[in-house]
């Protein structure tokens, strides 16, 4: 397939099989529509991929901050291979135009997409780890996502939302936010939350979530983009 050719190029690769780089981008909803034609999605790509990050972050992470506790690597770990980060490295690389999806798969948006290409990604290192070894995958993985890390710790993504709300709350007001369920909606199966944020008596954001868990955090994340703490 020639215009995989073009993928691996368009992504600084050269693959000694270039049936990997196929599998790796390849969604299991694809092979419904083309049996003929491909035989293997990337799920087990992506497996390996996952493990030849995870190696390769902590490692990065361990080196970078070398007086920096178990828990706070964790946290910054989390932060970079998280499905987010690693659905904006697979659009900023173009995984999005390569992927092979069902005609459904490829109407997708949002959270849907995003999962879809974080898992690419991982299916993509898992490829190029096979292909070439380890060292050309955690250098694709430095080029891509290590410097990523600054911003991480800049804008404290590696702290959930929540969290990172009290904190600034309390230093920039002395106070703690507090949450209350405004609504819920559906049935007990498939219930949606809106839980309001407060600093004192003020309702800061909203936001929703299917637990008020979720909606806590959602409503948390909205505080802090619309304050600009």
């Amino acid at each position: 397939m020639p215009e995989f050719e073009g993928h691996a190029k368009q992504l600084g690769l050269t693959f000694n099989n270039l049936d990997l780089l196929i599998e790796a981008l390849t969604h299991r909803s694809y092979l419904n529509e083309n049996k003929a034609t491909i035989t293997h999605h990337n799920e087990r790509l992506e497996f390996l991929g996952d493990a030849v990050l995870e190696l390769a972050v902590t490692h990065f992470l361990f080196t970078k901050f070398p007086t920096k506790p178990e828990g706070d690597l964790t946290a910054y770990r989390a932060a970079l291979v998280n499905t987010f980060s690693l659905a904006d490295t697979a659009t900023e690389i173009g995984l999005n135009d390569m992927l092979l999806l069902s005609k459904g798969e490829a109407k997708d948006t949002g959270r849907a997409r995003q999962i879809i290409l974080a898992n690419a990604f991982e299916a993509l290192l898992g490829a190029i780890y096979l292909d070439q070894g380890y060292e050309t995958a955690e250098a694709f993985i430095a080029k891509h996502l290590y410097g990523k890390i600054d911003d991480v710790i800049a804008k404290r993504t590696w702290q959930d939302a929540k969290s990172h709300f009290q904190e600034v709350a309390q230093d920039r007001k002395s106070t703690t936010p507090h949450y209350k369920t405004l609504k819920e909606d559906g049935p007990d199966h498939d219930k949606k939350f809106t839980v309001g944020v407060f600093v004192g008596t003020q309702q800061v954001a909203e936001g929703v979530g299917n637990s008020k868990q979720e909606a806590e955090q959602s409503a948390a994340q909205a505080a802090l983009e619309t304050t600009g703490w």
